[in-house]
């Protein structure tokens, strides 16, 4: 029987006709030799497959290489680094079970069960070992198997962790099994034609240990992680990332500085050091002094809440696991993880009229939410914390308006702090959600035609929303390229309806408004975090705990020192006085490891002139100026932004 042709339509248009089916390694080579040594995978109708995969239908096919943008590339060749490294460990400690080894943002890991703990010189073995495989150019190629025969053929291995994943899956789904060399490892794919293509732009990066399955009441596996890239070049500029990642960690600069610190007695709450309250109460001010003007009502709420008002509202049932309780008199509070239920309790007072919206209501509120010791990471990511929420109340017509308006606050506010590469994500309806369709299908289009009209690009982050609305959320880039998502704006139709809130329209019936929850740092204890790392501690002077020190070289120069002290407190500077019998070089160390913005130096020869020697952080060299000079561009360079 003659053979069907096959049309294969590629991304110019032209078409490649075969006369039967065809792989995607042979298409490659039929298109030219270059693409063929290139090719790492096909992408069918948006989804990336195996090269090695049969075509024998009709269909549209695009090349795969590692010069196409986008993180495709790079999840395929992390997943691939996987599994490399897990034929390493296997070739050196057969005894290891491997378990599950996903790609990562960055990198990917492992997890293996092995009874003698892996040390560091073993990551070194095993990075070899990798290379040594790349080098094999091990052809990798794809099997389905029944179930049944997968079970038996891993606990023939005495590989009972790969059994139990595999014997969870349902009979009637086909198991894909991967082989490189004597490797094989269950996987749905896809993966790289052979291990050559894999490269050697990788590295192994650290050990950690990962209950199995993620559940604590599971044995304690090791857990490998490393990073993989395109190309040696992205590697070094990733280790160099993380270089001065380190460099900048707020944890490490928050001690330095004085700013705060964490203990065991508060896990996941942060103890503020004056310095560091100093820097909090500065930065809200600053946001403050930012809603006044944007027409914002400030209101405080109370922390801990009855039970029954998160029943009403659905974060009792969608949110419980993340509330702390207490009991008292018979009755369950919760102390708030946020603050809308509250919020809407304040509109819900008296009678509000249509005239009254928008109603832009703000609060620093103390918000308590449990995350798993795991999850913590310095004042990024705590238990206690204070957001600059603020819920809008408004009318459905007004959705996209007040959208705009908080857009350009948002994207001022972020300017002001240096932050100008801001992308936004567009989270839709969730798995886990209050409301029904019709209510999504509404919230959905009205957020999207909202921002829409304010010209931001946009990207979708499917399956990310709230669960009472879909919601913006704001990436900033920081200054090593990093991301961090921190302003949100959700549209909620579900909990002015759950909470029972109304307003008078001018037909004087009663209509639900809707709720805009907003927030633009998100977090004060993060966005502080942020900062810190952003700058490297080197603050503008305006945000900085301490702006100026007043030292002297001589304790002939004390007295001019303390003139100058009141001089600087006089021009509202947040300043300090150093007369400490120290050498000037000592002082000049110990301000700047402060990261103190400027020091005012002075000795006999200022003290005779009224003159003072000015050293900002950072510069090696001194600029003598008149006092007066001096402080004059010391108030100016200090305003705070849109004051």
């Amino acid at each position: 029987m003659e053979n069907k042709k096959v049309n294969i339509t590629l991304p110019d248009g032209s078409v490649r006709v075969f006369d039967g089916p065809v792989s995607g390694l042979e298409l490659a080579a039929d298109i030219g030799p270059g693409l063929a040594k290139a090719a790492l995978a096909l992408r069918i109708d948006g989804e990336m497959v195996d090269l090695k995969k049969t075509l024998d239908t009709d269909v549209s096919v695009a090349i795969v290489t590692v010069k196409e943008e986008g993180d495709d590339v790079l999840e395929l060749i992390r997943h691939d680094a996987a599994h490399v490294m897990a034929e390493a460990v296997k070739e050196l400690y057969p005894e290891t079970q491997v378990t599950i080894g996903p790609s990562i943002t960055d990198g990917f890991y492992y997890d293996f069960a092995r009874a003698k703990p892996f040390t560091p010189d073993d990551l070194e073995k095993i990075e070899k070992r990798m290379h040594d495989i790349v080098d094999r150019d091990e052809s990798i190629d794809r099997e389905e198997w029944g179930r049944d025969e997968a079970v038996k053929f891993f606990e023939d291995k005495g590989e009972a962790y790969k059994a139990e994943i595999i014997a969870s899956i349902p009979v009637d789904q086909p198991i894909g099994i991967y082989t490189q060399g004597d490797f094989q490892d269950l996987c749905r794919g896809p993966h790289l034609p052979s291990t050559k293509k894999l490269g050697h732009a990788f590295k192994l990066m650290k050990l950690a240990g990962a209950y199995w399955r993620g559940d604590s009441n599971n044995e304690m596996l090791q857990r490998i992680y490393g990073t993989a890239w395109r190309n040696e070049k992205e590697l070094k500029a990733y280790l160099n990332r993380l270089e001065e990642a380190e460099r900048r960690d707020h944890r490490k600069l928050g001690k330095e500085m004085d700013l705060f610190h964490m203990q065991e007695e508060a896990v996941g709450m942060v103890f503020w050091h004056s310095k560091g309250w100093t820097l909090y109460r500065t930065l809200e001010n600053y946001i403050r002094n930012k809603l006044e003007q944007a027409d914002y009502q400030e209101v405080k709420t109370p922390q801990l809440v009855d039970r029954k008002l998160w029943e009403d509202s659905g974060h009792w049932e969608k949110f419980r696991e993340n509330m702390y309780t207490t009991e008292s008199e018979d009755r369950t509070f919760a102390l708030k993880p946020m603050n809308c239920p509250c919020h809407v309790q304040i509109f819900n007072q008296g009678i509000t009229s249509y005239r009254d919206l928008p109603l832009r209501m703000a609060e620093f509120g103390s918000c308590h939410r449990y995350e798993p010791s795991g999850a913590l990471h310095g004042i990024m990511r705590v238990r206690a914390f204070t957001q600059d929420d603020a819920h809008i109340f408004c009318t459905e017509d007004q959705i996209t308006s007040e959208t705009e308006v908080f857009c350009a606050l948002l994207l001022d506010i972020y300017k002001d702090f240096g932050f100008t590469d801001v992308r936004v994500k567009f989270s839709d309806r969730p798995e886990t959600r209050a409301g029904d369709d019709a209510i999504w299908d509404k919230a959905e289009g009205s957020l999207k035609e909202a921002i829409e009209a304010t010209d931001l690009s946009y990207t979708m982050n499917p399956g990310e929303g709230a669960f009472y609305g879909p919601k913006l959320e704001f990436v900033l880039t920081d200054a090593i390229g990093r991301d961090w998502q921190c302003g949100t704006l959700q549209v909620d139709f579900v909990l002015p309806e759950r909470l029972n809130a109304s307003y008078i329209g001018e037909d004087g019936a009663k209509h639900r408004p809707v709720m805009l929850h907003r927030a633009i740092f998100g977090s004060m204890e993060r966005f502080i975090g942020i900062l810190i790392e952003e700058y490297a501690g080197r603050f503008p002077l305006w945000l900085a705990p301490k702006q100026v020190v007043v030292a002297t070289i001589t304790d002939d120069a004390d007295d001019y020192a303390q003139k100058v002290l009141k001089e600087v407190e006089k021009r509202g500077l947040r300043v300090s006085l150093d007369v400490r019998n120290e050498k000037i070089n000592y002082k000049v160390r110990e301000h700047s490891l402060a990261k103190v913005p400027a020091l005012l130096v002075a000795g006999r020869k200022e003290a005779e002139e009224g003159t003072i020697s000015v050293r900002r952080l950072g510069e090696k060299h001194t600029k003598v100026m008149s006092l007066e000079d001096a402080l004059d561009a010391l108030v100016e360079e200090a305003k705070v932004p849109g004051s």
